[in-house]
């Protein structure tokens, strides 16, 4: 193994502004103090990415504090309803994004190279289970988020499992290219680098080409991946689809700085691994979830299956029970906020699945999307979904088909300009490789992407069945019995 990194390397990197890993660990302590004497328990963070970002996270974790991150791409009802579910005593939030609260009393925070400030709110006292440190809010098929309750022992778990599991690549500099407001990145992007004595960098996320939850610009983040040459990186399904796209239409290729591309948060298919990997991206998928504190299983160089979700990390354990449906133990929350219920030793995740004889984790879809066929055949649909995706042409597919003697599918073209040929092409290329009971017998085109500023999508992005189905419902079928799983 190699050595870890001195106290004196590179830590935390923004723009031009470098921390080593003493003088992070000294902000941080100070930070901490300053936090501590506020007499604050649950404190939300409304931030862009940056190194105040980390600073907050790491100083109030220090401080015993519970940090509720709010991603920036909440909906304004969403903050309202996460702030008050988990009844935050203060947010702390740069200037510019405070007018929503501007009768709080407001208190200068000076935090890293930024000038922040920290709100006094209301604040109440909610239910969490003890130990407490972080709450991560996701969103469910409503949009309306569910609050995790993580342990620092937890987050830890999962943080040195993956120092273990990725030592032989010695990562030394990573490239956060998520929000760090979502946990994965929080867990798999910061904690788990600085653990192992490696920088992070974090620029905004407007230079990495996000705005908001849903769009992306690859030739920004290329640029930004090319300035700043990391040896890994954790991307979503459809930025690691637009990115591989890019490149391939460019003419160039990934960074040879990049050792790994972790991709998750939801099904990728082997089809895009290998497109992605010929282009230069060594792209790896894993799986995990927030109720697990991020990630449980990922692919990597030696460990490598494609179109599967990889193996358990150290800090994981898996089972399939009879139904097909994933459980996962080892580093579990300690339950959801405002629910007195603990997690159990095993946490049935409600993905169907299974593990094969080399203990690679295959991962089908929603347990409680399965759908039925006139014929009585059971299909997943993100199965059917993700292979649609893995084409070319398609950027974004959801499958209905509960009761019916064939499947059908609304479909959103990766170019706007894509022709209803080339989509159908696709539709026939996609069922040349599925069974005959999985095939897509009729397709729509999307009259809108699914995001959440059309409605069809939850804030962090996964679709939302009933709309897309109530949106297409005409072309879809004249039938009434279909309907959406």
């Amino acid at each position: 193994m190699n050595a870890p990194a001195t106290a004196q390397s590179a830590a935390l990197t923004q723009g031009n502004n470098r921390l080593t890993h003493a003088q992070l660990s000294e902000q941080v302590t100070r930070l901490a103090a300053t936090l501590q004497a506020q007499s604050l328990h649950t404190v939300a963070t409304l931030l862009d990415n940056g190194a105040a970002w980390v600073l907050l996270d790491r100083a109030l974790a220090q401080a015993g504090l519970v940090h509720v991150p709010l991603p920036v791409f909440f909906t304004p009802e969403q903050m309202g309803h996460t702030l008050q579910a988990c009844g935050a005593d203060a947010l702390v939030t740069a200037p510019a994004l405070a007018a929503p609260w501007r009768a709080a009393p407001a208190l200068p925070l000076p935090v890293g190279p930024d000038a922040l400030v920290l709100l006094r709110l209301p604040g109440r006292a909610v239910p969490m289970p003890e130990g407490t440190r972080k709450i991560t809010f996701t969103s469910g098929p409503t949009g309306n988020p569910k609050g995790v309750c993580l342990s620092g022992d937890a987050m830890d778990r999962v943080a040195q499992g993956l120092v273990q599991a990725l030592a032989p690549l010695d990562i030394r500099r990573h490239l956060c290219a998520l929000p760090l407001a979502v946990l994965l990145e929080n867990i798999a992007g910061v904690m788990a680098p600085l653990a192992r004595g490696a920088e992070c960098v974090v620029p905004p996320l407007a230079e990495l080409g996000l705005h908001g939850s849903s769009r992306f610009d690859p030739a920004t983040f290329h640029a930004t991946v090319v300035r700043h040459a990391p040896h890994s990186l954790i991307l979503l399904p459809q930025m690691l689809r637009a990115w591989a796209g890019w490149l391939g239409a460019t003419g160039q290729r990934a960074p040879a700085s990049l050792r790994l591309v972790a991709v998750g948060g939801a099904a990728v298919g082997e089809r895009l691994i290998q497109g992605a990997r010929a282009v230069g991206i060594p792209a790896y998928e894993g799986y995990g979830l927030s109720e697990g504190a991020s990630v449980q299983t990922l692919n990597l160089p030696g460990a490598d299956r494609p179109g599967s979700a990889g193996q358990a990390l150290p800090h994981t354990r898996l089972r399939v029970d009879e139904h097909g449906q994933i459980h996962v133990a080892g580093s579990l929350m300690g339950g959801y906020l405002g629910d007195s219920a603990p997690a159990p030793e095993w946490w049935a995740t409600g993905d169907v699945g299974h593990l094969d004889a080399e203990g690679f984790l295959h991962v089908r879809g929603r347990l409680r999307h399965v759908l039925i066929t006139a014929y009585g055949r059971n299909v997943s649909p993100e199965w059917v979904e993700t292979a649609l995706r893995s084409d070319p042409a398609i950027a974004q597919a959801v499958v209905f088909g509960e009761a019916q003697p064939a499947l059908s599918a609304v479909l959103w073209p990766l170019r706007r300009e894509a022709s209803d040929a080339q989509l159908d092409a696709a539709v026939w290329a996609t069922n040349a490789g599925l069974p005959d009971y999985a095939r897509i017998g009729h397709w729509v085109r999307a009259r809108a992407d699914f995001s959440p500023a059309t409605g069809l999508a939850t804030a962090n992005g996964r679709p939302q069945r009933q709309a897309i189905f109530d949106h297409h419902a005409d072309a879809l079928n004249d039938s009434p019995a279909h309907v959406p799983t």
